[in-house]
């Protein structure tokens, strides 16, 4: 992001919409506004609707501490992430909350079922609670959760991926990650190669490395045939991609899933029926969570440093809240791979 845009993003904060304002440009009262928002079945159907649309255009937040607090900052700061069933997140939230709590600080915590409205409407709540900073997992929102944030002047960073983020970032190349072991693969002169991810829409993490892992494999005159299941990752995912790719694929060398649990699903399925790994087939993964390093043969995947992510974006958070001078608003932690025995 240029420096001009990020200084339009300042300096919009400092205008940030008033009830009256929104009344205004509704054409109606501001305590009706307030109804509106506040007791909705006080407001006739037509009239409420055009408030909410107002509301969402200039992105209004309604301070929900206004009167008992003497002070508009708190010590709260929001975090967002996809899940709260899968240790990556939970990873990157142990490495925030660490290092905010260190300096007086608690979370609030929202899961948006990686579902990007749902994210809208709890960065709305959070914001209204007037904390301090907010954190999201992810660089991707709805056209009106970046017009609210735009008009927010507190800290925001962007974890997990790298981009053209609001404010703050700190993440990993993810088309890198996906191209790594590709190459790895490639290297270990494996030539049918197919990628299984689950619904990579909601995961477009995953997305993003398998046309890493595109890229290499048809720079090397190769096919790249992907599988996407329809849950999300667990063991069972895995077991069942496995058996996809035996049926549709059954010439494949090697199989590079999107993360850990489907490879590591994949793995114990193949060993009850019986398959060598990797003599039969390869197997690879992602996230380099300790269950692939306890199952036999060790699993190949990469590694991304989740806690220490959640840390550093911590500390880059309390450099702005404390007025200090941040000289780089975006960090690439990197990440490490991990060669084991099943590949």
């Amino acid at each position: 992001m240029s420096d001009k845009r990020k200084t339009t993003r300042r300096r919009r904060g400092s205008e940030q919409p008033t009830l009256q304002q929104v009344a205004d440009a509704a054409g109606v009262s501001a305590i009706t506004v307030s109804r509106a928002l506040n007791t909705p079945e006080r407001v006739n159907a037509e009239t409420r609707v055009k408030v909410l649309a107002t509301v969402e255009r200039l992105g209004y937040v309604p301070n929900l501490v206004a009167g008992s607090l003497a002070s508009s900052r708190s010590r709260f700061i929001a975090v967002i992430v996809p899940s709260l069933a899968n240790a990556v997140f939970i990873e990157v939230i142990q490495g925030l909350q660490d290092t905010f709590e260190r300096q007086g600080y608690q979370i609030l915590l929202g899961n948006t079922d990686y579902n990007i409205e749902r994210e809208y409407q709890l960065i709305r709540t959070f914001l209204g609670w007037s904390c301090s900073a907010l954190v999201t997992a992810g660089l991707r929102h709805s056209e009106a959760c970046r017009s609210l944030l735009g008009n927010w002047d507190k800290p925001i960073m962007e974890v997990m991926e790298l981009g053209d983020a609001l404010d703050l970032n700190v993440g990993l190349d993810h088309h890198e990650a996906g191209r790594c072991m590709a190459r790895h693969l490639l290297g270990q002169d494996y030539r049918s190669i197919v990628y299984v991810g689950a619904c990579l829409d909601r995961d477009y993490r995953a997305r993003m490395r398998f046309e890493g892992h595109r890229e290499v494999l048809q720079a090397a005159g190769l096919a790249a045939p992907m599988i996407e299941l329809d849950q999300l990752g667990s063991l069972d995912a895995g077991a069942a991609g496995l058996e996809q790719v035996l049926d549709t694929c059954p010439g494949a060398h090697a199989i590079h899933f999107a993360n850990d649990d489907l490879a590591a699903g994949a793995l114990l399925r193949a060993r009850r029926l019986g398959l060598t790994i990797p003599g039969d087939i390869a197997i690879a993964g992602f996230n380099g969570l300790p269950l692939g390093q306890h199952v036999t043969p060790r699993l190949t995947t990469i590694r991304s440093p989740r806690e220490d992510m959640g840390r550093l974006a911590a500390e880059e958070v309390l450099k702005r809240l404390d007025a200090k001078r941040v000289t780089r608003r975006q960090h690439d932690v990197g990440f490490e791979l991990l060669i084991g025995g099943s590949t």
